[in-house]
């Protein structure tokens, strides 16, 4: 596996480390003992898929509070995605930073997301799922959200967003 480093203190960019032959490929998608080299949290507990049926569908920002803060491990498995993070930790130097990666089927790429972080995915192609693990179980008087077009942050979505559920366009601006 190939850990990159991303702008954001704590987060990277996974890839997988092809063997590649005349059949195709073999490469790792979860190593604990990788992951602990690199001091992430190996601590999962829960995997969730979502498929997405329209391109520019935006589901995020989210994020789970306190003793339920979870890290999230994120890869597209069909379709694409413009996966977006937002460092929500007061104490950090990227603190109120976003950043962006696009995550694919056919690139292999994941996300490693810290606790603390909302997060959040538009959608670049009809019908794309994405699979995530993550390190809590999920608890609703936990749940926080963070809204997507917030100006305090400016994310830059790469596409038009189309669809949004009611509860992820009500989300607050960030306090």
């Amino acid at each position: 596996m190939k850990f990159t480093a991303l702008e954001l203190e704590g987060a990277f960019v996974i890839e997988v480390d092809k063997m590649e032959d005349q059949r195709g490929f073999f490469g790792r998608l979860w190593c604990e003992k990788e992951f602990k080299d690199h001091n992430l949290n190996t601590n999962i507990v829960q995997s969730n898929v979502s498929l997405s049926k329209k391109k520019g569908t935006l589901r995020g920002m989210h994020f789970q509070r306190g003793s339920h803060a979870e890290t999230k491990f994120v890869r597209c498995t069909r379709g694409s995605v413009y996966d977006v993070i937002v460092d929500l930790r007061p104490d950090s130097p990227t603190y109120k930073r976003w950043c962006g990666v696009e995550l694919t089927a056919d690139n292999y790429k994941m996300i490693y997301v810290p606790e603390n972080f909302a997060h959040g995915f538009l959608t670049l192609e009809d019908n794309s799922e994405v699979y995530y693990m993550v390190t809590q179980f999920y608890s609703a008087e936990h749940e926080g959200g963070l809204h997507y077009n917030d100006s305090d942050i400016n994310i830059e979505w790469p596409i038009e967003i189309n669809e949004i559920s009611d509860k992820d366009d009500k989300h607050p601006k960030f306090i």
